[in-house]
């Protein structure tokens, strides 16, 4: 049997070089693709070149698709970008699937944010949209994409993440990096809505649970309907702050800040169909995955130390 190829948007990233890596060590080939290559690397690329896309899409067997602008605040200070990248740079993976002999199959990366303010917990798949902020509306539109594609032959799946931690370079402003940062430092850490609820996912069950999803891909011949990577537990910023704190054995204090506007405030999601379609749960719970990246952390605090 041939070796499995796969493309992967965004594959520097957080979820990227942990999927990359899964793969890779179970007998798949992967492409790399991102911008945040030096422009000389093999594996530098951005959405919106529409040829280099088709060149590297060429002899995929499939295309796993994160790149984007990821994070709602984003979103909001560059909604052009915003748009440019999510909505129209989805469409430009599609066309280069399409114009691949091989029709690969595609793995889209969505959102939490897609579901808005729902009024019941935990939220299911099935739950109508409500985009509520402007990256929120871009993911929207980029399923939509990747649904429809679905008439032209490809095969696709669309996966909804929520608040995924976990990896050693992660954005230092994102909550729970900031939380552990802070707290290992015995900083003040700022809280935008303490009551706000979150469903915290720790990288290496995404990264399973995107295996999970290859596989199936790979030798059915059937899409997959939308699909929570979640643990099906809600935590308040307040809650999660003093984990964090108590488990770093911190002295740091919170300091509360009014919640954003633009922010979805509630959310945990029901993770039921993945289990259901894929035999997948998180093997951390909210607290375990503290506990693993507090040691990562610790870890790259002291080899900076040594350097120093």
């Amino acid at each position: 049997m041939s070796v499995i190829t796969i493309l992967i948007t965004g594959s520097k990233g957080l979820i990227g070089s942990s999927i990359s890596q899964l793969l890779e060590t179970s007998g798949f080939r992967v492409v790399e693709y991102d911008n945040f290559y030096h422009k000389t690397h093999p594996g530098y690329g951005t959405l919106s070149n529409q040829e280099l896309l088709s060149e590297k899409i060429k002899g995929c067997d499939g295309v796993i698709h994160l790149a984007s602008v990821s994070r709602v605040i984003w979103g909001e200070q560059n909604p052009e970008l915003c748009d440019k990248t999510n909505r129209i740079g989805t469409r430009n993976v599609i066309r280069a699937a399409l114009t691949s002999s091989k029709k690969p199959w595609i793995i889209y990366a969505s959102s939490r944010e897609v579901y808005g303010e729902q009024e019941i917990l935990p939220v299911q798949e099935d739950f109508s949209l409500k985009p509520m902020n402007i990256y929120a509306h871009s993911k929207v539109a980029a399923e939509k994409l990747i649904t429809e594609v679905r008439r032209e032959g490809l095969k696709t799946s669309i996966l909804r993440f929520s608040n995924v931690f976990g990896g050693a370079d992660d954005h230092v402003d994102r909550v729970i990096p900031a939380f552990s940062w802070g707290a290992l430092n015995n900083q003040p850490l700022k809280i935008e809505g303490r009551e706000n609820v979150f469903d915290f996912t720790h990288v290496e069950d995404v990264a399973r649970g995107i295996f999970l999803v290859v596989a199936h891909l790979v030798q059915e011949e059937s899409s997959l309907p939308p699909i929570h990577f979640t643990s099906g537990q809600g935590k308040t910023l307040g809650e999660a702050a003093n984990i964090i704190i108590g488990k770093a054995r911190s002295k740091s204090r919170l300091l509360e800040l009014p919640p954003r506007n633009f922010d979805v405030s509630r959310f945990y999601g029901d993770p039921s169909r993945s289990k259901e379609l894929l035999g997948w749960k998180t093997h951390y719970n909210f607290e375990q995955a503290i506990d693993k990246y507090l040691v990562l952390l610790r870890t790259q605090i002291e080899e900076r130390r040594k350097i120093a």
